[in-house]
């Protein structure tokens, strides 16, 4: 069975907030499960990026947008729980 996704499963960012509507997968069509900030061609973007990297990358971002540093720090909790990380 598919499996829908409201968030992106490496950093966690709400899917329909992705301008571009989502990653694309090696033929092109959209990939559901990643960002196109993550996701692109069917791989990751930066393919050696560790969990607590995604973390400081994604609280750094939210801080950009005016989230206080303690609420993006809640945001970033949930990232290793994500498909990407899961066994990592």
């Amino acid at each position: 069975m598919y499996k829908t996704y409201k968030n992106c499963q490496s950093c966690g960012m709400p899917l329909k907030k992705d301008e571009k509507g989502g990653g694309t997968n090696a033929d092109g069509s959209k990939n559901a499960m990643f960002c196109s900030r993550c996701y692109e061609k069917g791989q990751f973007k930066q393919p050696n990026m560790t969990v607590s990297d995604m973390q400081v990358l994604v609280k750094n971002k939210l801080k950009e947008f005016g989230f206080p540093g303690f609420i993006a720090g809640f945001f970033t909790k949930g990232i290793p729980k994500l498909e990407r990380w899961k066994g990592h």
